[in-house]
């Protein structure tokens, strides 16, 4: 299966759009992933500049150029938003800083969700299938706006999971309680496996950035 994939066009890159938090909270988020980084050498949520997924690890064989002008008309008009951050929670086998809901924390942002998915539709016509990993796919009903503090290693280290909480909410680490939406970036990460514990290997770059404005 690795050889089958090794061979794919276009490996061994894939394509993210993500939303660019302020710089104090990429500074927290920094600092947060350091942490867990330094005290339990959990390293995949740091191995990303820290983000908001809009579409993520998507397999892309067409030019740069093109995806850039797909995703400047499909967010041309959007306008930036307020992003609220919950602070530390869990989500999946993982933690976070929640940042998917309004200030009331049970609302969906629909200014987040509109985003997505309009950076989904303008990306989806460009991918196309490879063996690994599963795709990830862009669903409005499971779609939850999260900055990654402890991810992918959980899966393999699960007898970790109420002590990784303990000390990530015991980090003395401040953060804004909301944020602009309104930076978009376009990413190229890169890993020697994507079939496997890909964040062993991965490196990125940054493409692009896109400024939401008021019309």
């Amino acid at each position: 299966m690795t050889e089958r994939f090794a061979k794919a066009p276009g490996d061994p890159y894939r394509y993210g759009v993500y939303l660019r938090p302020d710089p104090a909270t990429c500074a927290a988020v920094t600092a947060l992933t350091g942490q867990v980084r330094a005290q339990y050498g959990f390293v995949s949520a740091g191995a990303f500049p820290p983000h908001a997924t809009l579409v993520g690890s998507q397999h892309i064989t067409a030019p740069v150029d093109d995806i850039v002008a797909a995703v400047t008309r499909g967010i041309a008009g959007i306008a930036p938003f307020t992003v609220h951050n919950a602070g530390v929670r869990r989500q999946g086998v993982g933690m976070v800083l929640g940042v998917h809901h309004l200030a009331d924390g049970t609302t969906p942002n629909p200014a987040f969700l509109a985003l997505a998915e309009a950076v989904d539709r303008a990306v989806s016509p460009l991918v196309t299938p490879a063996p690994n990993p599963d795709p990830h796919t862009f669903d409005r009903a499971t779609f939850e706006a999260h900055l990654s503090l402890v991810s992918h290693e959980m899966y393999v280290r699960p007898d970790l999971s109420e002590e990784m909480e303990e000390y990530v909410r015991g980090l003395p680490v401040p953060f804004p309680d909301a944020f602009p939406g309104d930076t978009v970036a376009l990413y190229r990460t890169r890993s020697d496996d994507w079939s496997g514990r890909w964040w062993t290997t991965l490196t990125w770059e940054h493409l692009h950035t896109w400024r939401l404005r008021e019309e």
